[in-house]
């Protein structure tokens, strides 16, 4: 049987990819594709491979994969000069440069040789999924004579391609042809440079220059090749300095780690471009690290306040840390320009309500308003802050806080259904007489500390709170705003309910703040439940082992919402539809290069299904539209949209419990129309999709956005859903079953805990206190009703 590298790949450990000790990799449950470029050189082929690491730079600034150098034994040293061109330049020993088609930990290579040059952008090549792409030589002959270059899709190599390589490039190329994986690559990817009495232009077009791998990346020097080809050439020919400041000029997006490479450090005794500091400083910031953002911006902008753009940034990377005086600050002083005003007011209105400082919110926000009517933050703010008539509460010694994440207006509809669910777990009261509602994101101080331990008891969650980025703060490193020190004085029973690690594949943070705030909280917490096994898993691992074991498994409430209606009967008729979703959230992170792939997929996919049945877009946020916008300019494709972020949540549940199918790339796009007892599958962007589906034990109702069939295996899906489908909610509603016997279990312990009557039965359960000092919280913990 034939076997592939992917069935031998071993992944980073084996030499793969240098995500980097700060980012989160997940690409085994994703599915995400690991790309690399990879060159030989030996000792005479490093000056080549030097102008080819640049050219790859200067020509592709938002690109930055791993770089593989394949070299016979070269001393560590021998790459010095390589790194400082290349922030993932990773060496390889090898047999010579075919081994580039037994590499291990990726699954796709883009090879190149030392004698090119590139001139255009190669991102086309890495969205390529197929085969071995080349440029044809001569008569059609394969890619691998001659060193061209190539693009290798790893799982395509099968062990009797490996077989042919070692028999000769000739047998190799049969191979290749007579297994249909020879993809052919238009020629201006693999361009000869001219001999040196041929003196035509260089084509405009030409995207790589291919030249000899002699010592000067040459074939018997510079005179063996046209005067125009050796121009192309030495503009790529210059030394580190002129490099860092040639990547640094250019205009347009530019990859983070190549940008943060060439810049850093910055020159000593110069004074670096504001702008170009700004840039750096954005990176830091959109990458966790706020405080090098702020030493950054606090040195650019000493006795200058004529910088607002820098002003902006420095505030907001301040916020991050919780240094809101200093923040609020520096963010007005950005207001004084008409092209950041209302950006500016809109993060000064988010300020001042982080802080309960709700009338100079609704200020700031009628201050942006007037700067840009058109401002959707500030309009939000101004919605979100505006006086309302106040809603009675109950008594607060009766009623619990509940710490959470509260959407409104035209936000996620997932986080609008999710903390009411959250409250149905305690009754069918969800309103203000039994709740105290405590946005998770506004600052804990001291009268809000007051407010939490005057309640019986204190409910944090449920939703992907554990993520880094998401209204970041210097306190917690997580969602909820509580300093460590308010955190160890609550006094009132604390539970964490079903929160998920949310972090994306592939995104970097700082786990310190994080790590030290979690352990606070583990240790605070009377009971400590994630809302999947792998955030159990990734949870425990940031934890010392004496507090594991605390770390439990609470299914999210909106997965079992079947049992939190108890009146509400199961459809007992369905609309012929299949609502369809997709989430762009962080969308490079989600997609990587394969967002075209996914697009073109989603397209076959749903015309396969519109033959069997409707199929309507559900968008749970306004962004989420852009799918629909992208399948008709792209496609030709129109759905009807469904705009759940204007629906109530009855309403949100009634379409999901309505329809014969759903497929979501959003966590609660699979989770909601689930706990209504709609089969589902999920278009796995994120690892917490994955982990839903693991915890179920139905892995095969998911499908990688980057799967190279996913249309195929969609379509296949969806239509034995349809013509199967009481089957299949059958299947839903035992899956479900397990979900609900886990979360009656922890129910019946925060019962205990809070003093509450079972909803489900009607049972009274005798209050027991929880403690009522800071030191006796710590002792409140409650048994282990982990399921194995």
């Amino acid at each position: 049987m034939n076997t592939t590298p992917a069935d031998r790949r071993t992944g980073p450990a084996d030499g793969g990819p240098a995500a980097g000790p700060e980012a989160d990799d997940r690409r085994a449950v994703t599915g995400k594709r690991r790309i690399a470029f990879a060159a030989y050189a030996d000792e005479d082929r490093m000056p080549g491979l030097l102008v080819l690491l640049r050219s790859l730079a200067l020509t592709g600034p938002a690109v930055c994969e791993d770089f593989l150098v394949l070299h016979p034994g070269l001393p560590d040293s021998a790459f010095d000069a390589a790194r400082r061109l290349h922030p993932r330049l990773l060496p390889r020993t090898a047999r010579g440069r075919l081994d580039v088609f037994r590499l291990t930990g990726y699954d796709t290579v883009v090879a190149l040789g030392t004698g090119m040059v590139v001139l255009g952008s190669l991102a086309p090549l890495l969205a390529l999924r197929t085969g071995v792409a080349a440029v044809p030589g001569p008569g059609g002959e394969g890619p691998v004579r001659g060193g061209g270059l190539s693009v290798i899709q790893l799982q395509d190599v099968t062990d009797t391609v490996l077989d042919a390589l070692a028999r000769g490039e000739e047998e190799a190329d049969r191979v290749l042809a007579d297994e249909g994986l020879l993809v052919p690559l238009a020629s201006r990817y693999d361009v000869p440079a001219r001999p040196p009495h041929d003196d035509t232009p260089v084509p405009g077009s030409t995207v790589v220059l291919r030249f000899g791998e002699g010592r000067s990346g040459e074939d018997g020097g510079a005179s063996a090749f046209s005067a125009p080809a050796r121009a192309a050439r030495e503009r790529y020919e210059m030394d580190d300095e002129a490099f860092r400041a040639a990547y640094c000029a250019l205009p347009g997006s530019k990859h983070p780690e190549l940008l943060l490479h060439c810049a850093l450090p910055f020159p000593e005794g110069g004074r670096a471009p504001v702008d170009l500091v700004r840039q750096v400083a954005e990176v830091h910031r959109q990458q966790g690290r706020y405080d090098e953002a702020v030493a950054l911006l606090t040195a650019a902008v000493a006795d200058r306040p004529d910088l607002p753009r820098c002003h902006e940034t420095l505030g907001i990377s301040l916020m991050a840390l919780s240094r809101y005086e200093e923040a609020e600050a520096h963010l007005l002083l950005a207001t004084v320009s008409p092209d950041f005003a209302a950006r500016a007011y809109g993060q000064l209105a988010r300020l001042a309500w982080l802080l309960g400082r709700t009338e100079d919110a609704h200020a700031y926000a009628r201050e942006g308003l007037d700067a840009d009517p058109a401002d959707g933050n500030c309009h939000a703010w101004y919605v979100r802050t505006r006086s309302t008539e106040a809603t009675a509460e109950g008594r607060a010694e009766e009623q619990l806080a509940h710490v959470a994440l509260f959407a409104d207006g035209q936000e996620n509809a997932g986080d609008k259904v999710l903390p009411e669910a959250v409250r149905m777990c305690f009754g069918p009261d969800t309103g203000p007489a039994r709740w105290h509602e405590r946005s998770v994101h506004r600052l804990v101080d001291e009268p809000g500390l007051e407010e939490l331990n005057a309640r019986r008891g204190i409910v944090v969650g449920g939703g992907g709170l554990f993520l880094p980025d998401t209204a970041p703060n210097g306190n917690s490193g997580w969602q909820w705003n509580i300093p460590d020190a308010l955190l160890a004085r609550i006094t009132a029973p604390l539970a964490v309910f079903a929160v998920g690690y949310n972090v994306f594949d592939g995104q970097r943070y700082r786990r310190e703040r994080f790590a030290e705030s979690l352990r606070a909280l583990v240790e605070r917490s009377a009971f400590f439940g994630l809302r999947n096994q792998g955030s159990v898993d990734r949870v425990r691992e940031l934890l010392p082992e004496e507090l594991r074991d605390r770390v439990r498994y609470q299914p999210c409430p909106t997965t079992v919402a079947r049992h939190l209606e108890p009146g509400t009967a199961d459809a007992d008729h369905r609309d012929d539809t299949v609502l369809v979703n997709c989430a762009y959230d962080r969308a490079g992170l989600r997609f990587g290069h394969d967002y075209g792939h996914f697009l073109a997929e989603t397209a076959a996919a749903v015309r396969a299904i519109g033959k069997r049945a409707e199929v309507r877009y559900a968008a749970h946020m306004p962004a989420d539209e852009k799918f629909v916008h992208d399948l008709r300019r792209e496609h030709g494709i129109a759905l009807p949209v469904e705009p759940l972020y204007l629906f109530t949540n009855d309403r949100i549940r009634e379409l999901y419990r309505h329809t014969r199918l759903v497929i979501g790339a959003r966590g609660h796009a699979g989770m909601i129309p689930f706990g209504c007892g709609t089969p589902i599958i999920s278009l796995v962007s994120h690892p917490k999709l994955a982990y839903f589906l693991s915890d179920i034990d139905r892995p095969e109702w998911g499908v990688s956005v980057h799967d190279r069939a996913l249309g195929a295996r969609l379509a296949e899906r969806a239509a034995d859903v349809l013509d199967h489908h009481t089957a299949a909610v059958a299947d839903v509603h035992g899956r479900q079953e397990r979900l609900w016997s886990v979360t009656r279990a922890n129910l019946g312990e925060l019962q205990k805990v809070f003093g509450l009557s079972d909803p489900f039965s009607g049972a009274p359960v005798p209050h027991v206190p929880g403690p009522r000092t800071a030191e006796g919280a710590r002792d409140l913990h409650l048994p282990d009703t982990r399921t194995k």
